[in-house]
């Protein structure tokens, strides 16, 4: 037996909950069915590492939306880890969950996210050992706070350096672990990461660069083991009562590629109106792999972000709708923030490609900005506890115009003005 839907959303997070609202706000009156693993409806996943974790916000201050809401746009979800989609056929057009269930379907969107990365090395799924992912996984961590004095974060990304102010508030002893030779390698530059590595350690996180973690040190046996300790390559351990890693995500595809749809950069190939490589299915999110105009190399990249999962879902569903504009596509900046201790971090562009950084004000008054340059246009800004230069700086990019260098240096020169300047060389698209 088997249920059918108009419109099939895999996974019920923010790209899949934008699918389902973008569609009633357009007046679409076919059938909704949302298919999300875990147990709650659609709720605000990057609080979890922030305000959740810190207790700061109560989970039904997360929820993007209320039962009732959902219930009135007369949407249905299907929720649960039996409601996990381990298999496609895009010729039949059915969609077979963990527990046997069928569901046919005219359109799919894949919007499933990714699942947490597992640490490579011996001895990662004892007990005082978490992720952070979910709210299950978040939970978990806030019943060991109590009891756990020592702390082992791994990975410097915006995941470990978020949990890691979040614990150094809680007066936890918390030492950060880093492969690399600096955090945020990946999506900032020299200046940024130099900056929160010293922000970190003034604070009492215990830096370490360059240190891979080769074994989860425990005491006990099975279910019984107990996290006491990493052991790093070097033959240090490293003494911990709590291990959490952050060590990026594994884009929830395997179904989707298995049935033949292109793949790369670790996700699923879409184009420009969020269609796979399969007929009538489509995706959107973390786990949908583009070629971003903003991004400055032409490389296919994966975006792992609310704005990214958001814009995405709306021009899916306007194209899905007969509302997309001639020649629309998705061509939003992307966007991204983080807040460690009393710093917000916000970030436009992608810093993919840069061949220059230039730090605008003191980074000594935890206030200022990193521009980064190629070939003279700026592609991408951080601002740490500078609004004004996040908002403009968003200006300047989109002019795709070409700045000299010292209008930029200078903290007293309004972005919007240099993007606004019409003795400046504009830069082709």
């Amino acid at each position: 037996m088997s249920e059918r839907s108009d419109v099939l959303v895999v996974g019920a997070g923010q790209g899949g909950a934008s699918v389902a609202l973008g569609l009633r706000q357009m007046k679409f009156a076919g059938t909704i069915t949302v298919l999300g693993a875990e147990p709650e409806l659609p709720y605000e996943r990057p609080a979890l590492s922030k305000e959740y974790l810190a207790g700061d916000k109560a989970f039904d201050k997360l929820l993007l939306r209320p039962a009732e809401f959902w219930r009135e746009k007369d949407v249905t979800f299907v929720l649960g880890a039996g409601a996990r989609v381990m298999s496609v056929d895009p010729a039949e057009k059915t969609a077979t969950t963990a527990d046997g269930r069928i569901f046919r379907y005219g359109t799919l969107v894949w919007a499933a996210g990714g699942r947490p990365r597992r640490l490579p090395c011996a001895g990662p799924d004892g007990a005082g050992v978490h992720y952070v992912r979910s709210r299950a996984d978040v939970d978990r961590i806030q019943r060991e706070l109590a009891t756990t004095t020592r702390i082992a974060v791994i990975g410097g990304g915006y995941i470990g350096l978020e949990a890691a102010s979040v614990l150094r508030k809680k007066d936890k002893a918390v030492t950060l672990f880093e492969t690399e030779g600096r955090v945020l390698a990946r999506v900032a530059g020299v200046e940024l990461s130099r900056f929160f590595e010293d922000e970190h350690r003034r604070q009492g996180v215990d830096v370490r660069l360059r240190s891979e973690v080769v074994a989860i040190e425990g005491e006990g046996e099975g279910e019984g083991r107990r996290v006491t300790g990493v052991k790093l390559a070097s033959g240090e351990i490293v003494a911990a009562d709590m291990v959490i890693v952050g060590i990026g995500i594994v884009p929830e595809v395997e179904p989707l590629l298995a049935a033949g749809a292109e793949g790369k950069a670790s996700g699923v190939v879409v184009d420009l109106l969020g269609r796979t490589s399969l007929p009538d299915v489509y995706a959107c999110g973390d786990c949908a792999a583009h070629a971003n105009v903003h991004e400055a190399t032409g490389d296919v990249v994966r975006l792992e972000s609310i704005q990214n999962a958001n814009d995405q879902a709306s021009v899916l569903v306007r194209h899905l709708t007969g509302a997309l504009a001639d020649g629309e596509r998705y061509d939003a900046l992307p966007w991204f923030w983080s807040t460690q201790f009393d710093l917000r971090l916000q970030t436009a562009g992608l810093v993919q490609g840069y061949d220059e950084e230039i730090v605008r004000g003191d980074p000594g008054t935890r206030s200022f900005s990193v521009v980064y340059r190629r070939e003279g246009r700026v592609i991408a800004v951080d601002c740490v506890n500078r609004t004004k230069d996040y908002v403009q700086g968003k200006m300047l990019i989109t002019s795709r115009r070409v700045v000299d260098r010292g209008d930029l240096a200078n903290p007293e020169r309004l972005l919007k003005d240099l993007a606004a300047r019409t003795d400046l060389e504009p830069k082709g698209t």
